[in-house]
């Protein structure tokens, strides 16, 4: 008999693809000179005034850029949002700078964004395990299964890794503005990371459903063990004797 959820699987890999999308968007950010690359970026600050600074910076995934995402440094892995300035600068605001980064950054701000950038990947890597296994959820519960457990330990650590993205550059926009300087969270690259997180969270959902069995055609919905029966026998005595009876 053929599951009447079966529709769920192909919906679930709808939503994982969109989720996939959107976070290859941030990560790959600033990479090429191609929208919507070209305008995903964390933060943009004025920085003009600070030690070494450009005259607006732009925090990317891989990448410290200048207005428009031009400009750019060279990509690495988490580079210390203090790059973006010389060692011990003058003009950048106090609760940024610190002895991490080659005396560029602040502990806080240095770990928290180097922790919310690495479970990025890790959301990602189960992302994309997820989505291979969801091909195998078209076939039966087990595959479900798989595609709904690894969507939902990439769910965790995308919840994790956004909710520290979120935090550290909404304090770093605010130190800034604090400073008096002009500051702006990036709105594609946030609304890519939530946009993934909720695509994300709906196909983790669906592939948990997909789990469950379709009822039964009897309507009884039991899915597991044997059909009872239909009919049924009762004995009783009458006058002494053994009388059996059936009823439907």
């Amino acid at each position: 008999m053929a599951r009447s959820n079966a529709y769920l699987a192909p919906l679930s890999l709808i939503f994982l693809a969109g989720s996939l999308v959107m976070l290859f968007f941030v990560i790959l950010s600033a990479v090429t000179n191609t929208s919507p690359l070209n305008q995903t970026y964390f933060l943009s600050a004025e920085t003009r005034g600070i030690t070494g600074a450009r005259s607006v910076t732009q925090w990317a995934y891989f990448y410290i850029c200048g207005e428009g995402n031009v400009d750019c440094s060279g990509a690495w892995p988490a580079p210390p949002l203090g790059w973006a300035w010389s060692a011990n600068p003058s003009g950048a605001p106090s609760e940024l700078i610190g002895t991490h980064g080659g005396d560029t950054t602040s502990m806080y701000y240095y770990y928290m964004w180097r922790f919310g950038w690495v479970f990025y990947l890790i959301a990602l890597v189960f992302s994309v395990v997820a989505f291979f296994a969801g091909f195998v959820a078209c076939c039966g519960r087990l595959g479900s299964a798989i595609a709904g457990l690894a969507a939902l330990v990439a769910l965790f650590f995308h919840t994790i890794a956004v909710s520290l993205m979120t935090a550290v550059f909404v304090k770093m926009r605010n130190a800034f503005i604090a400073n008096g300087q002009n500051a702006s969270l990036g709105r594609y690259a946030f609304g890519f990371s939530w946009g993934s997180w909720m695509a994300l969270l709906i196909a983790t959902i669906l592939f948990c459903i997909g789990i469950r069995g379709g009822d039964s055609p009897t309507g009884t919905g039991r899915r597991w063990g044997r059909q009872r029966s239909v009919r049924s026998r009762r004995s009783y005595d009458m006058n002494g004797r053994r009388v059996k009876e059936d009823y439907a």
